[in-house]
């Protein structure tokens, strides 16, 4: 069999080119391509995941960026910060009688006619501002494996030679479009024409030429907030969504000469200044041309090859197991670890109008400075290793009349400006409020409460665009350490923590944590159901606790229930039995008889 003519990984560009030929050889009008894959798209998802290739595309990140090269195949995991827009450009042209195409590529890469001309078709892409997901854990970074360069183990002898005329401009109509919304604008759109200066050092070169060199090619990038500009083809608007969290696949494009010509009139230079893209130059953020992308979770980001099934025994090793740590690192008290475990398995499942179904936000009281430095310091540790995304907040009259919570829109510069609380779905937030003094709360202080108060009653996020305020819907799971009960932030659940003991837990083996890892997002992410048998049971239940206590609300049986869920989750089940219907008004028995005796 006779190899392919191109190399998806060290010169995508040639394969987007040489399906775009044979498309348009067939008959196809460059016409109908707008919008739609001409085969090109179909291509690299074999070569990721059917062929095996994805495991040999390099991450582009701070560690990768000192090799990776233009023009290559990269793969970014990151967070939706931003959605800035759509940006029109020359799709597909004529050269002479020959048609090419700019598709997942900045500039031409061959000669292009200045102006409109009837043989020009001009397209549509999504531009979206992505950085790394808030608050990622270090355990969960790509394995050295997977930061390997690729093209310094191998190179293709397959590689286009095509070369570019050293003081050949290239003209490319691009209109950007900017947004004065999160999600879609009719704002005017501008227009510009892009073109690469005769003294580039892009150059006369090929795509891949230079390749393994120790370099960056990006020396002023942030190495502490490595943000990336992903460009969207053919996408319907709604798979893509602000905070959301992708691994895009794409080209990597880079040209050190930012396109404004300084020969332009005064009004054109002007627009530069207000164009969202002048604040985000290629020399500090990269752009990716994505060919693939596909939403993550949890299971996504936990490394290396798993072996576990979900069988009842291996689950409930786990479950044991994970329990035991838990109770060791709250000092021997084993109720308050088996709430924590509930805690760490809720998320957000349903939405009936204003109430978020499924959450379980839990406050540990009874904490002093002295008993956080210990068990605080624990917990945190532990709930990094354990967890993908978590934050710590040392919660503080002057740091809620300081900080920025909630995402905001700067029209000056047209994006969105992110806030504390601006996370990805699945992340947890841990507040600490010993620290808490008595004080008074500015405008921005009595803000800051009222989101953290909504993010924890009904896991929202208000973003504030000046003119008006929009909910964002959120799936946080919130831990409030306190001395009493909190004021400020009502959790479902309240429990007086009681250690025992002072011992420091034990170091915990790599293949043990990454078992608990893998309990955790697995067990997260079943679905639940109850059957119409245990429905009766649960009705019967709680029309009899209803009846010995008049107080109980609404709210307290919807807890009780997601109890019980949550139960049932943790041992593998994907309904709800009786044992653990029983197991979920025990813990709820206890919780209450230490309440009333700390009061």
């Amino acid at each position: 069999m006779v190899g392919l003519p191109y190399d998806c990984l060290t010169n995508p560009l040639g394969a987007v080119r040489l399906t775009f030929e044979k498309a348009v050889a067939s008959g196809s009008d460059p016409a109908t391509f707008d919008g739609k894959d001409w085969g090109a798209t179909d291509l690299f998802s074999q070569f990721l995941f059917d062929d095996g290739g994805l495991s040999k595309v390099p991450f582009l990140n701070p560690s990768t960026m000192t090799w990776v090269q233009p023009n290559t195949l990269v793969r970014f995991r990151g967070m939706i910060q931003d959605m800035l827009g759509n940006e029109f450009y020359v799709g597909a042209y004529k050269e002479g009688e020959t048609w090419r195409t700019n598709k997942f590529a900045d500039l031409s890469q061959f000669p292009m006619a200045t102006g409109s001309s009837p043989d020009m078709r001009v397209w549509e892409r999504r531009l979206l501002y992505c950085v790394p997901v808030p608050g990622q854990n270090s355990w969960i970074e790509p394995s050295s494996g997977a930061l390997l360069n690729p093209c310094a183990i191998s190179s293709s002898p397959q590689r286009e030679k095509r070369q570019r005329d050293n003081d050949l401009a290239m003209d490319d109509v691009d209109m950007q479009v900017t947004d004065e919304e999160v999600h879609d604008s009719t704002s005017n759109k501008k227009m510009r024409e892009d073109g690469i200066a005769s003294g580039s050092s892009n150059s006369g070169s090929t795509p891949t030429e230079g390749v393994g060199s120790a370099t960056s090619v990006l020396p002023n990038f942030d190495t502490t907030s490595f943000p990336c500009l992903v460009k969207i083809y053919d996408s319907p608007d709604s798979d893509l969504k602000l905070n959301d969290v992708f691994e895009f696949i794409g080209v990597f494009t880079f040209d050190p000469e930012f396109p404004v010509d300084k020969n332009d009139n005064k009004d054109l230079e002007s627009s530069f200044c207000d164009d969202t893209l002048v604040q985000m130059p290629p020399s500090k953020v990269p752009r990716l041309h994505c060919l693939v992308h596909r939403k993550l979770t949890a299971q996504d980001f936990i490394s290396g090859p798993l072996t576990f099934e979900l069988k009842s025994q291996l689950v409930k090793g786990i479950r044991e197991a994970l329990v035991g740590h838990l109770t060791t690192v709250l000092g021997n008290d084993g109720v308050a670890a088996n709430f924590m475990l509930l805690h760490l398995l809720s998320k957000v499942h349903a939405r009936a109008d204003s109430i978020a179904v499924g959450k379980l936000s839990l406050n540990l009281t009874c904490f002093t400075k002295e008993t956080l430095s210990i068990f605080g310091h624990r917990l945190n540790f532990a709930l990094k290793n354990l967890l993908p995304f978590t934050h710590y907040v040392p919660l503080t009259v002057d740091y809620l009349n300081k900080v920025s919570l909630a995402p905001r829109k700067d029209y000056q510069t047209n994006r969105l400006v992110s806030g504390i609380l601006q996370l990805a779905e699945g992340s947890h937030l841990t507040i600490d409020e010993t620290q808490l003094q008595a004080g008074t709360l500015n405008s921005t202080g009595v803000d800051n409460a009222r989101v953290l108060k909504s993010l924890l009653e009904l896991q929202k996020v208000e973003y504030d665009f000046t003119y008006y305020k929009m909910d964002i819907p959120a799936d946080t799971q919130l831990l409030v350490l306190s001395e009493g009960k909190s004021n400020i932030l009502p959790a479902d659940l309240v429990l007086p923590f009681r250690p025992l003991s002072l011992d420091a837990a034990q170091d915990v083996e790599t293949e043990v944590l990454r078992s608990w890892r893998w309990y955790l997002a697995t067990m997260r992410s079943l679905s639940h159901s109850i059957e119409q048998e245990m429905q009766k049971v649960v009705e019967d239940d709680l029309v009899a606790a209803r009846q010995a206590d008049r107080s109980l609300s609404s709210q307290d049986f919807s807890r009780l229930l997601t109890m019980g869920r949550l139960i049932s989750l943790s041992f593998g089940e994907t309904s709800l039995t009786l044992e653990h219907w029983q197991m979920a008004k025990e813990l709820e028995r206890l919780r209450k008889e230490r309440l009333q005796g700390s009061s």
